[in-house]
């Protein structure tokens, strides 16, 4: 039994490739919607003598591209450049078939030593100001307050919160000198800034973020091969060790009110999940059963837990009650399902899922227990889902080298973001940040 969960985790470090350097990322989109919606997005009026830290409204276009949804216009397509209402002439619009346009004004306020940025989102074909708002922070917050301007634009067309203001962590190895490097570090969900939290010579996996977008938890594994559960806090880089038990102790999931997390542990001889309560250090034992059970994950309402189990001969998805204990089978099709996760309003789970040779991304609809393949690539794993449930991140692999790759919910767009400087695996979409 002991062989069988190394087994299980070997196979997982197996696909964290060599080479490492601070990763950085660029967007290639595979797939797309077959008629996206045409929006122009205006460079933004700025009158200061200093150069602008970020081009605003380049990020703002670059969100909205990465969605499939939206088509931006070049720049030098444009007809004209307006930044106030006053300026806008439809008509130029119309011509270029623009659906929607953004224009924007930015302002220094010497007071607060703050950078204002007023928006406006016009509905072309029908010649109206559809949406008008103000943002505001320093230098250094420039292209944190572009990626709001685009979620405010995002949720007033698409009616759904938007995620561009979320971060995306990950795992990276270096082996090019004589001992590995493995490090985990918090992108913006456009792969831009990255930031270390955590590095070590040892291998870690599982990544997993608090509800409050404060810490992430990861197993670690030690110089003699034994496994531990760390915390690193986001903010601080603080490293906390969870109390470890005789045995594998990995894959820790945070309870969606922050009190809990569900683990899995090996000290009886064979993986079983377990609940840790934070504040006490208690502990609690949720399944016993003679085949492993790993991988736990957390419905939104707190009172059910996915976990991958071999109970019914291959590794297949179950769904486990809290409050009875009562453990049903979710996934039948294929012959592997792992790593599964709830979606946000709990319709539906995200998994890895294998048929024939290929791992690939699927969503199962929990009602009516239909199956569809997200992915066209090869090697899938890790499937991390946006907070708002219509997009996910999953490692994958592109000539060879790890990389991550955003695909949508409903199968319409599919994306790959190599990383330009290394290889990177165990992808994990925050929530929204406080």
């Amino acid at each position: 039994m002991k062989d069988r969960i190394k087994i299980i985790v070997g196979i997982v470090l197996g696909m964290m490739v060599s080479a490492y350097v601070q990763a950085e990322f660029k967007f290639i989109i595979t797939r797309g919607y077959d008629q996206p919606t045409t929006v122009a997005v205006v460079p933004f009026c700025w009158q200061g003598n200093q150069v602008m830290p970020e081009n605003v409204a380049h990020v703002i276009a670059a969100d909205l591209s990465r969605t499939g949804q939206y088509q931006p216009l070049s720049d030098e397509n444009m007809l004209s450049q307006p930044c106030r209402h006053d300026q806008v002439y439809f008509r130029d619009w119309k011509l270029l078939q623009q659906d929607y346009l953004i224009i924007g004004d930015i302002a220094f306020e010497q007071v607060s030593q703050k950078y204002q940025i007023t928006y406006r989102l016009y509905d072309v074909v029908r010649e109206t100001n559809i949406y008008a708002a103000q943002v505001s922070g320093t230098r250094d917050q420039v292209r944190d307050l572009a990626h709001l301007i685009s979620d405010g634009v995002y949720q007033k067309l698409a009616g759904i919160r938007g995620v561009f203001s979320t971060k995306i962590a990950y795992v990276t190895l270096n082996t090019e000198n004589a001992a590995p490097n493995y490090r985990i570090e918090v992108s913006d969900a456009d792969g831009y800034r990255p930031i270390e939290l955590y590095r070590s010579p040892n291998a870690i996996i599982s990544l997993a973020w608090s509800a409050d977008g404060r810490k992430l938890a990861f197993t670690h594994f030690d110089n003699d091969g034994r496994t531990s559960i760390k915390v690193v806090d986001r903010i601080s880089k603080a490293v906390e060790s969870l109390p470890s038990f005789p045995g594998i102790n990995s894959a820790a999931a945070f309870s969606p009110d922050g009190k809990n997390i569900a683990f899995v542990n090996s000290k009886t001889g064979n993986a079983d999940i377990y609940l840790m309560n934070l504040q006490t250090k208690a502990v609690k034992q949720l399944t016993n059963h003679w085949s492993i059970d790993t991988e736990p994950s957390w419905s939104p309402d707190g009172k059910q837990l996915l976990f991958t189990s071999e109970r019914g001969g291959r590794p297949q998805i179950y769904q486990l009650w809290l409050d009875t204990g009562r453990v049903e089978r979710l996934t039948f099709e294929g012959i592997y399902n792992a790593r599964g996760h709830y979606s946000s309003d709990g319709k539906y789970v995200i998994m890895v899922h294998q048929s024939t040779q290929s791992f690939h991304i699927a969503a199962l609809d929990v009602e009516t227990r239909q199956l569809r393949i997200l992915t066209e690539t090869e090697l899938d794993e890790s499937p991390s889902l946006a907070p708002n449930g219509t997009m996910l991140v999953y490692g994958t692999q592109d000539d060879g080298r790890g990389v991550l790759a955003w695909a949508s919910v409903d199968g319409e767009l599919a994306s790959i973001m190599p990383s330009e400087t290394g290889h990177v695996r165990e992808p994990a979409w925050s929530p929204y940040l406080q």
